[in-house]
């Protein structure tokens, strides 16, 4: 059984039958981070609760005190909307990226490890901003702007991001700092949610430029 290679892509249901299970007797450790890095909490998987979650697009565990699968916020409804899976050099744990619609733990915190997000990580709001994104789209509260341009059609959503584009170009070159800054939040803002209709991730986008990277060196 050979599991080079394994850190390098994300996994899809056909690597499951590659992973070593048999460890930690027939389940993998299983941490969830969302988009911007933040740890959200553990599981543990088993072979059928990794391809559930492929197969239903959210985060399936092993529960160990109940003894069957568990999809997170079955009960809740605070489910892991399923962004990307990768196991480490050995096989043997699992890094899961997901999109929370709610919050994780139990006790109604944004993660298991408690309520305040990573101080180093000004970034990691971008993840966050993608659940939200996400789940008013679930949701379409009433006033949401986001719900009402997402009703709009794909055509609208890509629309604005045109002219926010050109916001940011002609405050590039004619407007203070402060007014760059703001458009450019404009633009990241559509950008998410031009993506998320289209089922993409911004993690999709930094994977890219990774790839990009990497082929120039």
């Amino acid at each position: 059984m050979s599991h080079i290679g394994f850190s390098a892509h994300a996994l899809s249901a056909a690597d499951v039958d590659r992973l070593d299970f048999e460890k930690m007797n027939g389940l993998l450790p299983a941490v969830v981070q969302d988009g911007g890095g933040a740890v959200l909490m553990l599981g543990y998987m088993n072979r059928e609760a990794l391809i559930q979650t492929f197969a239903r697009a959210r985060v399936v565990f092993f529960s160990r005190s109940r003894g069957r699968l568990w999809e997170k916020g079955e009960t809740s409804g605070n489910t892991l909307d399923l962004v990307s899976v990768r196991a480490d050099c050995d096989g043997d744990a699992l890094l899961v990226t997901a999109r929370p619609r709610g919050p994780v733990c139990h006790l109604g915190t944004a993660t298991c490890f408690g309520a305040q997000r990573p101080a180093a990580a000004p970034l990691a709001f971008l993840g966050e901003l993608e659940s939200v994104i996400a789940q008013r789209i679930a949701d379409r509260p009433e006033g949401s702007y986001t719900a009402r341009l997402y009703g709009q059609g794909l055509k609208r959503m890509a629309q604005k991001v045109g002219e926010e584009g050109l916001e940011v170009a002609l405050a590039a070159v004619a407007e203070t700092e402060e007014k760059l800054i703001g458009e450019s939040a404009d633009l990241l803002y559509h950008l998410l949610l031009l993506l998320r209709s289209r089922g993409l991730s911004l993690e999709r986008v930094a994977e890219e430029l990774a790839s990009r990277h990497a082929g120039q060196r």
